[in-house]
């Protein structure tokens, strides 16, 4: 199997640099913020975090193709950097601390391009978390001072804890009757968004957590700590990996009726 401690280092070490440049603009006054065509909101931190991870990969490992939310791909070959610069931007600008940086490693295979390697990093909210293939995933300050990640062992939709982000894109997916039979199935549902729900995951603090519309750069690193936390990440389609579109994350249990439900089979 590839060892891809080094890349892993590499990407605590993007990681860092990027905490420094986001930390520093959140909750400025003078922030800067746009309207992208596809209406979501960009603020120059989005900006100044992806040109500074970018510069850093051209330097170290100058032979990787990248691939960022605000700047698009650059660059060929079997080995491709995926960066999300702030996850959650209507959190920064708004001052909510929950917003991430999230950092993959993504290497060509049967299927695709798979995650290799993946950086969730939550300087606001003081945590972190990653993970490499066959490494297994961990949450801690740094590589040596880390807790192994497992998921929960919860097996009955009845004791579940269900997180997700919000209820638009249910709606317009023609999902939202499924969706709201799963909020009355479990035990508890929380809304808390974005990354934050696939790293409780992780943790086995949730059970189970979808959303309806992602990009790739949206879970390219958080569906590789799920899987080597051993759960479940797949599309609304049951498909392996972050290439749906979507996404349903589940401690491995409560797979299946987590895609039952959310695809009007129950």
């Amino acid at each position: 199997m590839p060892d891809y401690l080094d890349d892993l280092r590499l990407a605590h070490v993007l990681a860092d640099a990027a905490d420094a440049a986001t930390m520093a603009r959140f909750k400025a006054l003078d922030l800067k913020v746009e309207t992208k065509p596809d209406m979501t909101p960009v603020s120059e931190a989005d900006r100044a975090a992806e040109e500074l991870i970018r510069g850093h990969l051209q330097r170290a490992r100058p032979r990787d193709a990248i691939l960022g939310e605000e700047y698009g791909v650059e660059g060929t070959g079997p080995r491709r950097w995926v960066i999300d610069p702030i996850d959650g931007t209507k959190n920064y600008v708004r001052g909510v601390p929950v917003w991430a940086t999230l950092i993959s490693l993504m290497e060509a295979g049967e299927g695709g391009f798979q995650p290799v390697v993946g950086v969730v990093s939550a300087p606001a909210l003081g945590r972190r978390w990653w993970a490499a293939q066959g490494y297994g995933a961990f949450s801690g300050r740094s590589l040596s001072a880390a807790t192994r990640l497992h998921v929960s062992r919860v097996s009955k939709l009845a004791d579940a804890s269900f997180a997700y982000s919000s209820l638009s894109g249910w709606e317009e997916q023609g999902r939202l009757d499924g969706f709201l039979d799963l909020t009355r199935e479990v035990w508890r549902t929380r809304a808390y968004g974005d990354f934050w729900p696939y790293m409780m995951v992780a943790e086995g603090a949730v059970d189970l957590c979808a959303e309806p519309e992602l990009s790739l750069w949206d879970m390219a690193a958080t569906s590789i700590v799920v899987t080597e936390a051993g759960g479940s990440f797949t599309g609304l389609d049951g498909r392996p990996g972050p290439h749906s579109g979507n996404a349903a994350a589940s401690n491995g249990l409560l797979h299946d009726e987590l895609l039952g439900y959310l695809n009007g089979r129950y």
